[in-house]
């Protein structure tokens, strides 16, 4: 049965789509089943694995909609072990669509629909891997539903710790109402520029702050990293000796030790 693991922080800039796409390519790397979801509208794990609009039938509005199977949703792509349910910007009406379902039927759970599709199709992979959106709204807290647990990145910059709070309130909310089981898998620390020396207080604030929550991997910023989104691939593909590369590996590393694999 696949452990589903949402990357959350509804502040943006901070690696979560780069970090989806990149463990979960990882993780496929280690022979790992994987599928990714890209629930964010704006699409970025949908086109960082290379795919366009000709090349989605159903996306995961569609799928949260029950417009679709969640089988029809589900796209193989060419990298090892990785499936993917895109996004398109239809995702960003699903709160008015949501609203108009719970007036027409009353039984309507508007935070449980990905996780009534999940539940369908766990069974066939390790890995869920789902790419939320910088917010805290219907499609984020779908995601939190359906998980067994959350990654948090957290960038190595100035005001790195805004709107964790506020995070952290929102999983123990879900935690005491709609799903008991949700943890926080790991907090991740991204775009390390080890040239300035408030990269370095971030991490001791973050360590001091989370303690062994943290990850012992740190994702550097570099410019491969940037770039491998806009060739359609993750940065095992685009560069297979790049630090980065490395780096996710390490990542993907832990997040499989974490199981006790």
């Amino acid at each position: 049965m696949a452990k589903i693991i949402s990357l959350v922080n509804q502040k943006g800039g901070v690696g979560k789509t780069t970090t989806s796409i990149n463990l979960a390519a990882a993780l496929g790397k280690y022979n790992k089943k994987v599928l990714l979801i890209d629930m964010d509208p704006q699409s970025n794990a949908t086109t960082g694995l290379g795919l366009n609009s000709n090349d989605i039938n159903s996306d995961v509005y569609e799928l949260i909609t029950g417009q679709s199977t969640i089988e029809e949703a589900i796209i193989k792509t060419k990298f090892q072990n990785l499936s993917i349910i895109p996004s398109t910007i239809n995702l960003a009406g699903i709160d008015v669509e949501f609203v108009k379902k719970m007036l027409t039927d009353k039984s309507f759970k508007q935070n449980f629909q990905l996780k009534m599709q999940l539940d369908k199709i766990k069974n066939n992979y390790d890995y869920i891997i789902i790419d939320c959106q910088p917010s805290l709204g219907l499609g984020t807290m779908n995601a939190l539903v359906a998980s067994d647990s959350v990654i948090i990145p957290v960038q190595c910059e100035f005001y790195a710790l805004e709107g964790i709070t506020q995070l952290l309130t929102t999983i123990i909310t879900i935690q005491n109402s709609m799903n008991a089981s949700l943890r926080i898998e790991g907090v991740l620390l991204t775009m390390l520029d080890g040239r300035t020396n408030i990269g370095l207080e971030v991490i001791e604030e973050i360590r001091k702050y989370f303690g062994d929550k943290v990850f012992n991997t740190i994702i550097p910023r570099l410019v491969r990293l940037v770039e491998a989104p806009s060739h359609g691939k993750p940065i095992n593909e685009y560069d297979p000796t790049s630090r980065a590369t490395e780096a996710y590996q390490n990542l993907a590393k832990e997040v499989i030790s974490r199981d006790g694999d």
